[in-house]
């Protein structure tokens, strides 16, 4: 066997992990030098945001609860002006994917650095990449501005998602490291972790699900998660994730919900294209077939399985495929036309996962 060569880029993120660490916030925001913060949070999140700030003391230059899901353009301009008008220096985000969102666009427009106090599975603190939706087509791209300068990992943040969104953001999670282990960027280390993390989320959401309150379960789950935030940090992506890019930003489907009915499928149509990741995924979920263990996995949680349960029309499935076979991105298997239609048929119909 050839020695492998590859590369690899630690992304300079700082990580602190545990119960309690949210306590740490305001000496993380001393340590980047910070006076002024913005707190960033969605609108369900306002209070909690509040109480963030209050920690903060006279560090918080206000709380913006406008995130919403997929960063509408018009969304971001507002929290850039929010900064502005609060003269900030800085970020602080609090909650999951959308507040992270957020202030990864105010941070690309105005180059504030941002902190991150994530509450769910979902990862993108971990990550340079931005996306953005505008006249339903969702951007994405990489720029080194967006990426958090801290992360506080705290696990009993997590103790009030409900079940079935920590399923959801799991299972979110898991896509990254999925994608991650056939990546054509990849790395040995880059593997170790993706296999680690979907073991840790596979292993800790059943028990998340049973006992939303068990502090044991989550964090074993939020340890899976910041594993599979840095995956995708450090590796690019695949079909999975551009099929939940268009169908999230052009049909304006739940995030999390949309990337646990597709992972399955799409794993399906790459598996026999990534014999190596195959093999990593057996070993983390204890099955021969990974993407059935998948879907039986979001079966379990009681997570949903079919984009029929998500609001999809299928009308605009062709628009989708047209799309993706347009688009160009990295894929183990080439995207052809036949076989997205298939993949987003059973994904739709939510028929197990075929290859």
């Amino acid at each position: 066997m050839d020695a492998p060569r590859f590369a690899y880029q630690p992304l300079p993120v700082r990580v602190v992990f545990g119960a309690g660490v949210l306590e740490d916030l305001p000496a993380e925001v001393d340590a980047l030098g910070l006076s002024r913060v913005l707190v960033l949070s969605t609108p369900g999140r306002r209070a909690d945001a509040g109480r963030v700030a209050a920690l903060l003391g006279g560090r918080a230059a206000g709380v913006h609860a406008g995130a919403v899901t997929h960063v509408p353009a018009g969304v971001a301009a507002e929290a850039c002006r929010a900064a502005a008008d609060a003269e900030a220096d800085g970020l602080v985000s609090f909650g999951g994917g959308s507040a992270v969102g957020l202030a990864k666009a105010v941070a690309r427009e105005t180059g504030l650095p941002a902190v991150a106090v994530p509450t769910t599975y979902a990862g993108s603190e971990m990550t340079p990449v931005w996306g953005m939706t505008e006249d339903g087509v969702k951007r994405t791209g990489r720029d080194p501005r967006v990426l958090a300068r801290t992360v506080l990992y705290d696990p009993s943040l997590t103790l009030g998602l409900p079940p079935a969104v920590s399923a959801a953001s799991g299972m979110n999670a898991m896509a990254h490291a999925v994608e991650a282990l056939y990546a054509p960027d990849g790395a040995p280390v880059v593997s170790l972790m993706a296999e680690e993390a979907v073991r840790a989320l596979a292993a800790a959401l059943p028990e998340v699900v049973r006992d939303p309150g068990g502090l044991t379960a989550r964090t074993e789950a939020l340890y899976g998660a910041w594993l599979c935030g840095t995956c995708l940090g450090a590796a690019t992506m695949g079909l999975h994730h551009k099929l939940c890019h268009i169908l999230g930003g052009s049909l304006n489907l739940p995030h999390a919900e949309t990337h646990t009915v597709l992972l399955p499928h799409a794993l399906a149509y790459n598996a026999p294209a990534a014999p190596d990741a195959v093999r990593a995924l057996r070993r983390a979920l204890g099955r021969d077939d990974p993407a059935r263990a998948l879907w039986d996995l979001a079966g379990s949680l009681g997570s949903p399985r079919s984009l029929r349960d998500l609001g999809a029309d299928p009308a605009h499935l062709d628009g989708v495929v047209a799309r993706a076979v347009g688009g160009g991105f990295a894929n183990p298997r080439p995207v052809e036309e036949a076989g997205l239609r298939a993949l987003l048929g059973d994904a739709w119909e939510g028929r197990p996962p075929a290859a």
